[in-house]
């Protein structure tokens, strides 16, 4: 599966389409804006926008600056390149995207096998024969082992995938695949089990269905309800696909970004801030609070997504060449 479309007929240079070139492209200065904020808010307590009405002095000027300075270098960045294409715009993005939806399937590879690993170590007592008691016992502590271990695993991810051109779903599948039949092999044949094992699977399914979500949508394999769409004609489904993707992908896209980063004990924020882990303390993985984060991301995958999508709808709309079938995409 290749990491992006290899079309070389994408148009750079169109029509200008400054208002939804604009939209677009604000919207996503505004979630760079948004997670930034997030960032000030829980880890240097910025009062955030909210401190705008209660006394928040400087910090809060700081948050709400934040915004102008994105959504206003959006706008310059528009203007400065009005003859750029829409199909183009959506395709900067997309890539983008990959690039990033790539990084994060190497972070839970790397991380689902090296963790699983430790917790092993932990539930066997082999930490300390082989690392000796210092090591061993930074390995029980999730403040620990998230920031020494995770985030080092999660920074070479980002950077290997720099270098690769997979997305990596299939290998990903099978990886779940074989978890599975490793618990079954284990449990009915050797009578063997521990919940890391369980913690490993439950892992890479919430990675795999909530971080594909985003090529899907790419590649219009979302399962559509709409018996009228089939017959209508490209630029009617752009006008339709554009105005869906502002009202009913954006939105709640929105919504999810909104309730999960909604201050220092949002649904997210809290188990990342706290390295969050399961009740099978240290006989499971350390990994509950990166899938608490994968909601999170499940949202800004989605919502870079639907930004491109809505470019492609609008070009469609206009009738502006390039097109783009998706049983034509770049999976394969």
């Amino acid at each position: 599966m290749t990491s992006f479309s290899t079309n070389t007929d994408i148009p750079r240079h169109g029509p200008p389409a400054l208002v939804a070139r604009t939209f677009g492209w604000s919207v996503l200065a505004a979630l760079a804006a948004f997670l930034i904020n997030n960032v000030l808010v829980v880890w240097f307590g910025f009062p955030g926008l909210r401190g705008l009405t209660a006394g928040g002095g400087a910090g809060a000027m700081v948050n709400l600056a934040l915004y102008v300075i994105a959504i206003g270098a959006a706008i310059a960045m528009v203007m400065t390149t009005r003859d750029r294409a829409l199909r183009w715009d959506a395709h900067m993005v997309h890539s983008f995207n990959v690039y990033l939806i790539r990084a994060l399937f190497w972070s839970v590879f790397l991380v689902g096998l090296t963790d699983a690993s430790i917790a092993f170590l932990r539930s066997e007592n082999l930490s300390e024969v082989l690392f000796g008691g210092a090591i061993a016992n930074n390995f029980t502590r999730a403040s620990w082992v998230g920031p020494w271990v995770h985030v080092p695993l999660i920074v070479a991810s980002f950077v290997i995938a720099l270098f690769t051109r997979t997305l990596g779903f299939t290998w990903l599948a099978l990886l779940i695949v074989a978890a599975e039949l490793l618990i079954v092999i284990s449990r009915f044949v050797f009578s063997y089990e521990q919940a890391l094992m369980g913690d490993l699977v439950r892992y890479w399914y919430a990675a795999l269905f909530l971080f594909a979500s985003a090529y899907t949508l790419y590649d219009d394999g979302h399962v559509r309800v709409d018996i009228l769409y089939a017959g209508l004609g490209r630029t009617t489904r752009g006008y339709l696909n554009a105005q869906g993707t502002i009202l009913l992908g954006m939105t709640t896209a929105w919504v999810i970004l909104v309730i999960a980063f909604n201050g220092k004990q949002s649904i997210v924020n809290a188990p990342v801030r706290n390295f969050e882990i399961s009740q099978a303390g240290p006989f499971g993985m350390y990994i509950k609070y990166q899938m608490a984060a994968f909601i999170g991301l499940f949202a800004i995958t989605m919502l870079i997504q639907f930004v491109s999508y809505f470019f492609e709808s609008v070009a469609d709309k206009r009738d502006e060449p390039g097109h783009r079938e998706p049983n034509q995409s770049s999976a394969h």
